[in-house]
């Protein structure tokens, strides 16, 4: 297996406790896929054993399923008659420009609309790749940037490496952390069972990042708030993401969502946010407000292209960030293929999930033992350099197929109809990763604890 847990236990500053990886096979990829989703949930596993060896003496055993590890980095939920909506928008996508290869992410309408307001409207690929065509990548990136849209011309490692966005965040921490003043007198109310029982979450976070780290605390017991804008909505993802948590909307623009996100922050514990670099701090929320706010609060957050460089504020997806950072190209010339070829999951995502729960998960341990509120930021882009540095791997053979047998016995009564979920990739013994709350849809519940 290749040593992805070194670094990532580097960053996090995880005791290197016991962890074992079980399952052969790999996804197929130029890059250590499989390694990566198992080192991420381990780390993840690593810190909550850690805070349970904190609070009660007992470490326990922790176990990585390397195969359901790689199936939920593609999705957990089974529906039972009903279908989850198509993740992706008809004219996202890979398309061939005058001289390169871009993408084009246009999943939210506002995002679709500033492309079709540079390329033209396009009511399906077909159309969408004549209005493409003519251009030049880097032009058109720039211009739907320009819009307001999301964009990604194919760069390899090579330019990635020499682009000032790419040696901005080459250089970054794979996670930054910080401690703050002591402020915090908050005893741990969980158990070796549900260790964050009583932990308020509040997630501002969308897609998929930031919704993965919340779904793992909230399968630990902890008291999951997620907040949506009004009019924000992801039907594709969804089912998948909202499993254990409370949805609900506020507008943050306006007085009244300010207020009541203010009193639900300040009795939160770690709040999640995805915005771009720049965006609460422009509501009035700094990070000095946000302690001011709510004293110890652990404040965890993730962005797209990292946290300084000239793309710091620029909206970014995994799927843009594999096609920014070489990631895509590699794959096309390791499949000798003419078109960008991505990983096979969004696995800069998943596993930058995962990197946010453990660091919030460190930070509560912190906070018990000195009363000290913490930050960790994170990015896709950084994510991407820690799979690249680790080099392509000879091709493994392929992971057994799914079976009725991985998955779980109960059946979730989700907001569209009954499903099931895979069975969790991560065992810690004594602490079963349990969700108390069905998927549901966004807005569904009150924005209040």
């Amino acid at each position: 297996m290749t040593d992805l847990l070194t670094p990532i236990q580097a960053a996090l500053d995880l005791p290197q406790t016991p962890l074992s990886f079980n399952e052969a096979g790999a996804l197929p990829s130029a890059f250590a896929v499989t390694d990566l989703a198992s080192a991420s949930i381990g780390a993840a596993g690593q810190a909550v054993a850690e805070l349970i060896r904190q609070q009660t003496g007992r470490l326990p055993g922790v176990s990585v399923n390397r195969r359901l590890a790689s199936f939920w980095f593609s999705s957990s939920i089974r529906p039972v008659s009903w279908h989850v909506p198509p993740l992706w928008d008809p004219v996202a996508g890979d398309y061939a420009s005058a001289d390169n290869w871009i993408r084009l992410h246009t999943n939210a309408p506002h995002h679709r609309a500033a492309a079709e307001r540079v390329l033209g409207k396009a009511a399906d690929r077909a159309a969408m790749a004549a209005r493409v065509a003519p251009w030049k990548a880097a032009e058109l990136e720039q211009a739907i940037v320009d819009e307001g849209g999301c964009a990604a011309q194919m760069r390899s490692w090579q330019a990635w490496q020499t682009h000032p966005q790419g040696l901005a965040v080459n250089a970054e921490a794979l996670v930054h952390r910080e401690t703050f003043a002591p402020t915090a007198d908050k005893p741990w109310l969980g158990s070796g069972a549900r260790p964050l029982a009583a932990i308020k979450v509040l997630d501002l976070t969308r897609v998929l990042a930031g919704p993965v780290a919340s779904r793992f605390l909230a399968g630990l017991g902890a008291d999951v708030l997620r907040i949506d804008s009004p009019t924000w909505n992801e039907p594709g993802v969804v089912p998948e993401m909202t499993l254990g948590k409370r949805c609900a909307r506020l507008d943050l623009k306006r007085p009244e969502g300010r207020q009541v996100f203010e009193s639900l922050l300040r009795d939160a514990d770690i709040l999640f946010h995805g915005y771009r670099a720049d965006a609460l701090k422009q509501l009035g929320y700094t990070a000095g407000e946000l302690q001011t706010l709510a004293p110890g609060l652990i404040d965890v957050s993730l962005n797209a292209y990292g946290w300084s460089g000239p793309w710091r504020n620029r909206r970014g997806f995994d799927s843009l960030v594999q096609m920014s950072s070489g990631i895509a190209d590699a794959g096309r010339a390791w499949k000798q293929a003419d078109q960008p070829v991505p990983l096979p999951v969004q696995a800069l995502d998943h596993a930058t999930g995962y990197l946010m729960a453990a660091s919030a998960i460190q930070a509560l341990s912190e906070r018990l033992r000195s009363g000290r509120g913490g930050s960790a930021r994170l990015s896709l882009a950084r994510t991407a350099k820690l799979l690249v540095d680790v080099g392509q791997v000879p091709e493994q053979p392929a992971l057994r197929a799914e079976e009725a047998g991985d998955l779980g016995l109960v059946v979730e009564q989700t907001a569209w109809g009954q499903a099931h979920r895979l069975l969790a990739p991560l065992t810690i013994s004594g602490t079963p990763l349990q969700w108390d709350l069905p998927a549901g849809e966004l807005g569904s519940h009150r924005p209040q604890w």
